[in-house]
């Protein structure tokens, strides 16, 4: 995947679903979700009319409407990002949001599960005796004394990201507050009439709006990575890749968020792409159990799955099977609902796409299951994921609101107990967004079940320990099994 720096030459605007009416400013100063930076290189595509793309069907995984024209371009176009990056000196420094369980300027998590077993060995039941949802196993406790004060910031840069996910220690991280990445400037305009162009009359007579800006700070980027691979597409000096035609090698103007704001498009050159590397082994061990976290780097979509239509008949598979019912919302789809075990598949060696069944699919060489639960999580207040569609006369489409998904944010963290050491690899090369691999130029896994093409469902692992552990005794480094 290609690595592009983005430079605003003005102020941003990304609004979300809320009204701009009155006091209402719209939030627009809010750091950009991923399906923004993915419509923004989309549109640019479109602009650019490079030829010879490969048209396709709407559609997915071999179902289209019947008769369906190859009327759609671009459809291998990935991203993911942005994250700040400040391109100072030469160098640039990647940010990424702080996991939520880190409420100090240490390293140390905060945060930790705390066994059913309290510290008086008089066994407590969380399941039964709190308000826990299925299928979590435990409560999440605060090593800190109680306060109101955190001293932890926003975004944490990747060689603190990384030190706090290979091991716990009291060091501190380079870490930084939104204010130290960008600024919010308020503004107060007059309402324009879409159809004329024009103010003061008709439905707009007497509208005024506020709005608030984004502005990077002298030195500040949004870092982004993105590919798109046509079949079809030749070019002399960047083979099959359209990003790259797009940017030539060279700089070129992206309109990015609402009211057609630009920013200078540059492409920096790496082996491998500036995400924070996740543990692949190594994890700790409690009760013969290997104990993996997973932590959002990007906002996921995990949408609710009905089992009964309108009429309230069992819907079926193209397979046969019945679909089973899953809440969705802050529990992945991939994780069991009743149990918690993990739904994923381990996947290694060659993979290809079979078109014997149904609808095709990708299988590989080896396919197994993952001996895994998922036993406690940490999730912030859910992101309204929206936008706005154009009308297609051609396909009878009308536009205008798309539907509003509610995604559980970067920070979030996902807490495992793997069976041995060999399912936790297994666990962390499915979550890991780069896989068992160390140094990765494309991303291997987007855990998001909507949106994944768009950047959403990044991911990278590491280990925990319980809260007795954390604070009761030394800390367990060798992951041997101290009870």
């Amino acid at each position: 995947m290609n690595t592009i720096l983005l430079q605003p030459t003005d102020v941003l605007f990304f609004r979300d679903g809320r009204p701009m009416t009155g006091s209402f400013a719209g939030h627009g100063a809010a750091w950009p979700l991923p399906n923004v930076v993915n419509a923004a290189f989309h549109s640019a595509l479109h602009r650019a009319a490079l030829p010879n793309v490969h048209p396709h069907r709407q559609g997915a995984r071999g179902f289209y409407a019947n008769g369906a024209a190859r009327d759609r371009k671009f459809g291998s176009l990935v991203t993911a990002g942005p994250f700040p990056v400040n391109a100072e000196n030469g160098k640039c420094r990647w940010f990424f949001p702080r996991p939520l369980d880190l409420l100090t300027a240490t390293l140390r998590p905060s945060l930790v599960p705390i066994k059913n077993s309290g510290a008086n060995h008089q066994a407590f039941d969380f399941v039964h005796s709190s308000s826990l949802p299925k299928p979590l196993k435990y409560a999440v406790g605060n090593t800190q004394a109680p306060s109101k004060d955190s001293d932890m910031k926003a975004w944490l840069s990747k060689e603190a990201f990384e030190r706090c996910l290979q091991a716990f220690g009291e060091q501190e991280g380079e870490a930084l507050d939104d204010d130290r990445i960008f600024d919010q400037e308020h503004t107060i305009g007059i309402a324009i009439d879409p159809a004329t162009g024009t103010t003061g009359r008709g439905g707009v007579a007497g509208k005024i709006y506020s709005a608030h800006y984004l502005r990077l700070r002298d030195s500040w980027r949004l870092g982004v990575f993105a590919m798109a691979e046509d079949k079809r597409f030749r070019h002399d000096q960047h083979g099959n890749d359209l990003v790259k035609a797009l940017l030539n090698g060279g700089e070129r103007q992206i309109v990015i968020g609402g009211q057609q704001r630009t920013c200078t498009a540059e492409i920096v050159h790496s082996n491998a792409l500036q995400l924070p590397v996740g543990k692949t082994t190594g994890f700790h061990k409690s009760d013969n159990k290997m104990l993996v976290k997973w932590i959002l780097l990007s906002p996921a979509i995990w949408p609710e799955i009905q089992d009964r239509d309108e009429a309230g008949e069992q819907i079926v598979d193209s397979n046969g099977q019945y679909i089973r019912y899953h809440p969705g919302g802050w529990l992945p789809n991939w994780i069991d609902a009743g149990n918690g075990s993990v739904l994923l598949r381990h996947r290694a060696g060659h993979r290809r796409r079979d078109y014997s069944g149904p609808e095709a699919r990708r299988v590989s060489d080896r396919d197994e299951s993952i001996g895994a639960n998922l036993v406690a999580a940490l999730i912030p207040k859910p992101l309204a994921v929206t936008g706005w569609a154009l009308p297609d006369e051609g396909l009878g489409e009308k536009g205008g609101a798309q539907s509003t998904h509610l995604a559980v944010p970067a920070g979030a963290v996902y807490y495992f107990e793997a069976d041995n050491e060999q399912e936790a690899q297994k666990l962390a090369s499915a979550l890991n967004w780069h896989g068992d691999e160390t140094l990765s130029a494309t991303i291997k896994n987007r855990r998001s079940t909507l949106l994944g093409e768009k950047g959403f469902g990044l991911g990278v692992c590491g280990t925990w320990d319980f809260y007795q552990d954390v604070v009761g005794g030394q800390k367990n480094q060798d992951s041997t099994d101290k009870n």
